[in-house]
């Protein structure tokens, strides 16, 4: 029989009220790159709203590891106001996962004041600087901080980490062909290539037992040419699922580095995205833009054909995301053996939907998928069509 999604659920040693997950979307409600106010009202919001596991993003394992240095970074200082903010959404009846990571490539080496790494040394088109290549002492420490960060989420009452495997983050950039050219234990074979992902498993893992859920957001496919396409991902899910450190994969494409539209498809907020930045950066977006910011068409549930070549050969269990904006497409996932869908836009533009679409089978998001949402990450993120800019200011 196909799960019910508005049932209670286990996912690893947690018990959650559903099976409907708010996907990470960084809020942009960090200034000081810890918790504040406007991010515990964005996460309690999701939560009075029904979803079963709303995901805190980013949480950097480091402070070079940011796309941004507003965003927060997992340090002790970080503990209170993540325990408050873990302690609302749980007063809302809901569960909260910390999304850990280390953006690698793409780090906003000039906001971080600090160069990015990368598997090699490379030209990164977001900062417009030079990357240097990670050696094998800052992989060692990355991995380490990865299971530091994981402890902090314990000691901060959170229920589960999503470990950010996907987007050409660092861990994603090394598993791709078209980024890791490194000829070391860490690139060439696919093997290599996966070894920072296996190994950061086993860490976080090893040091939270079974305290806490750990889930993965895996790239299928980067759309990057010559890049991690589903073949390759397949392996790698795989030993993912053989290693048995992961209690969810969650399913994700594209690369924010060099190909961010195959994520989230539908219009391309071009001129909002030039002006958010200074001259000559606007300029070059708006002539040049579209070779990035490249559109792709938007149906609902537009990864599930590429998911289900997963379904069919992992045991793990799946999240599926990407267009999951009807209860339609969650009793889809339901049917085609997904033990979890996860949502972004459309519960920016309602957070209350999954109380709607417990209450009505025919509930369906009013998100236009305008993706103007996209550049408020600037500002505090928000649906342009809902939320006015006075109310998604950050405050401590």
């Amino acid at each position: 029989m196909p799960n019910d999604a508005f049932q209670p659920a286990t996912l690893g040693p947690i018990r959650l009220r559903n099976r409907i997950i708010k996907a990470a979307t960084f809020e942009g409600r960090t200034p000081d790159a810890l918790v504040t106010d406007a991010l515990i009202d964005f996460h309690r919001k999701v939560a009075e709203g029904g979803a079963a596991l709303t995901t805190v993003a980013y949480c950097a394992v480091a402070p070079e590891g940011r796309t941004d240095r507003h965003q927060i970074w997992m340090r002790p200082e970080a503990v209170p106001g993540l325990r408050r903010l873990a302690d609302a959404v749980h007063e809302a009846g809901g569960a909260v996962s910390a999304q850990l990571g280390h953006a690698g490539p793409v780090a906003n080496a000039a906001s971080n004041r600090a160069t990015a790494l990368a598997p090699n040394r490379q030209f990164s088109p977001l900062s417009l600087r030079i990357t240097r290549s990670a050696t094998r002492a800052d992989l060692r420490r990355i991995v380490t901080a990865h299971a530091d960060a994981a402890r902090i989420a314990v000691e901060a009452g959170f229920d589960a980490v999503e470990l950010h495997f996907g987007h050409n983050y660092l861990i994603s950039s090394f598993l791709s062909p078209a980024l890791n050219k490194r000829t070391d234990e860490y690139g060439g074979t696919l093997a290599n290539r996966a070894r920072l992902a296996r190994q950061t498993a086993d860490a976080v893992r090893t040091a939270v037992g079974d305290r806490i859920a750990v889930l993965a957001k895996f790239n299928m496919d980067d759309g990057v040419r010559g890049g991690f396409r589903v073949d390759e991902s397949l392996s790698v899910a795989q030993w993912l699922a053989q290693d048995g450190a992961l209690d969810a994969l969650e399913l994700t494409v594209g690369s924010s580095l060099l190909n961010p539209m195959y994520l989230f498809r539908g219009e391309v907020p071009l001129h909002e995205f030039a002006a958010q930045f200074p001259p000559p950066q606007r300029w070059g977006i708006r002539l040049f833009g579209r070779r990035f910011l490249r559109s792709y068409p938007y149906h609902e549930a537009y990864l599930l054909d590429t998911a289900l070549r997963f379904r069919a050969e992992l045991a793990l269990p799946l999240v599926l995301l990407g267009g999951i904006a009807s209860r339609a497409a969650v009793d889809t996932a339901m049917a085609n053996g997904f033990e979890y869908v996860a949502m972004a836009r459309a519960l920016l533009h309602e957070p209350g939907l999954v109380n709607r679409m417990r209450a009505d089978a025919a509930a369906e998001t009013r998100c236009t998928h305008c993706n103007r949402c996209m550049p408020t990450i600037y500002q505090g993120t928000r649906c342009v069509l809902t939320t006015p800019v006075s109310d998604s200011a950050a405050t401590t």
